[in-house]
């Protein structure tokens, strides 16, 4: 049985909510910066765990009822999507393209194939990251 430490929920709800911010962040600007799929999946991983430490199995299971292995499968096949779709238009894997599109509300805005490969990657990191360390938790 767990007891409830009040000190510890009460700060993980305040920092997942930072950590999440960050790595949405890390996610956005990856291409353009240092960061990226990986490194935002990895930070989301670690609020998620977070969470794990603050409550336990069945609580975090209601917060984000998510199976991981999927999220993992997800991301994944999108990233794998992304490099053969390049290959569909007679250009090697993984070539990425890159457009100036006129967005309602947000107007002339950037989009690439690389941020699709990034979250595939982030889906794909997270997914694998929670599924690794829950099933080390419960050999414990």
């Amino acid at each position: 049985m767990k007891f409830p430490d009040v000190i510890l929920q009460t700060a993980a709800k305040i920092l997942v909510f930072i950590i999440m911010i960050y790595s949405i962040y890390i996610l956005f600007a990856g291409h353009n910066n240092p960061g990226g799929g990986f490194i935002g999946g990895l930070i989301t991983a670690s609020a998620i765990m977070l969470l794990y430490l603050a409550f336990d199995v069945e609580t975090v299971g209601e917060i984000i009822p998510l199976d991981f292995k999927i999220i993992g499968a997800v991301g994944v096949m999108l990233a794998l999507l992304t490099g053969f779709g390049a290959v569909l238009f007679g250009v090697p894997f993984l070539t990425q393209v890159y457009q100036y599109v006129n967005l309602p509300l947000l107007g002339k805005t950037g989009l690439g194939t690389a941020f699709v490969f990034d979250l595939g990657v982030y889906l794909a990191v997270v997914g694998t990251t929670v599924t690794i360390i829950r099933s080390i938790s419960e050999d414990l």
